[in-house]
């Protein structure tokens, strides 16, 4: 039986607190059918940024951008706890066509922060999370 396992290209858009935690966890995931293509945060003082860098992520500083990459990336996470930030990177990505690249709100984060780890709490900063 041969494995047809690829990994999966992650990018997440927000590095405050939730988006930080979230990329320290993932980043632990690397080589195991995650690979994290890019990161954005509007705020070139937040706290993910160097641990991204450090971790040889690509680092944008407009979730657009992300948007703008196309195919390269399977799923966006939306961190950015920004209802504008959110519609935006709605409205980008049906504009652009991309059909492929899916825009996974906070709530899931949530879900598979659970899954992946029930001894440390995912922040909740945001208000609310939904899609």
């Amino acid at each position: 039986m041969t494995d047809n396992k690829r990994d999966l290209k992650v990018a997440i858009a927000g590095l405050g607190q939730v988006g930080t935690t979230f990329l320290r966890k993932f980043a632990d995931k690397i080589g195991t059918g995650v690979e994290i293509v890019a990161v954005a945060e509007i705020n070139k003082d937040a706290p993910g940024i160097e641990l991204a860098k450090d971790k040889g992520i690509n680092v944008v500083n407009d979730p657009k951008e992300l948007v703008a990459m196309g195919e390269e990336i399977d799923i966006i996470f939306d961190l950015t706890g920004n209802e504008d930030a959110k519609k935006a990177m709605r409205s980008d990505l049906a504009r652009s066509g991309n059909q492929y690249t899916a825009l996974v709100p906070e709530v899931v984060a949530y879900l598979l922060w659970n899954l992946m780890d029930g001894s440390t709490v995912l922040p909740e900063k945001h208000g609310k999370i939904g899609y």
